[in-house]
């Protein structure tokens, strides 16, 4: 890393979409443009939430791969255990980055890992006490932090967000996983 560089966490241009869209209107008159003034703000917030988020699990000495492991035990309540495959499932991640993530996790001794012992190949995952500590302390660094972020928005208009962003998620879902279109019965 260069010295004095921000990297990864640089800042994102103040370039305001409006204008990207209109530079696009004026080169490009007739291409389709619709979706800049959604999308780029989305980047932008994506960019500018991950950098402080990777900022935050920096400071507490945790990487976003452990945070979300022990994330995904600790919602699961108590005991805080799920299969591998399970964990896969909710972390959205592969098998091979549950071992990973897991191995590198027990070697901390944030977790520790079982046999099922239900007579299956499945493999348990559980939150030690070291584990559920940090977790515990992160998770409320990350998420005050947030809250922070975000709380110049007034309560009606965070749930019109809430319920604009899940629609548009579940849409879009959709749309790439199966390829359909939108108003494509």
């Amino acid at each position: 890393m260069a010295q004095g560089d921000g990297y990864p966490f640089d800042s994102v241009p103040d370039y305001p979409a409006a204008e990207i869209a209109a530079a696009w209107r004026r080169e490009r008159p007739g291409a389709p443009l619709s979706s800049i003034e959604i999308v780029t703000p989305i980047w932008r917030l994506a960019k500018l939430l991950a950098d402080d988020r990777r900022r935050v699990l920096q400071e507490s000495g945790v990487d976003p791969a452990t945070l979300d492991l022990l994330s995904v035990l600790r919602r699961a309540g108590p005991p805080y255990q799920l299969t591998t495959r399970e964990v896969a499932r909710r972390a959205l991640v592969t098998a091979g980055a549950v071992s990973q993530r897991v191995s590198r996790a027990e070697r901390e001794r944030l977790v520790e890992r079982a046999a099922a012992g239900d007579g299956s190949r499945s493999v348990l995952v559980k939150l030690t006490a070291a584990g559920h500590a940090l977790v515990e302390r992160v998770v409320d660094q990350v998420l005050g932090r947030e809250a922070l972020l975000v709380q110049g928005l007034r309560p009606a208009e965070r749930a019109a967000l809430v319920a604009l962003l899940d629609r548009l998620l579940r849409d879009v879902t959709r749309q790439v996983q199966t390829g359909v279109s939108p108003g494509t019965p």
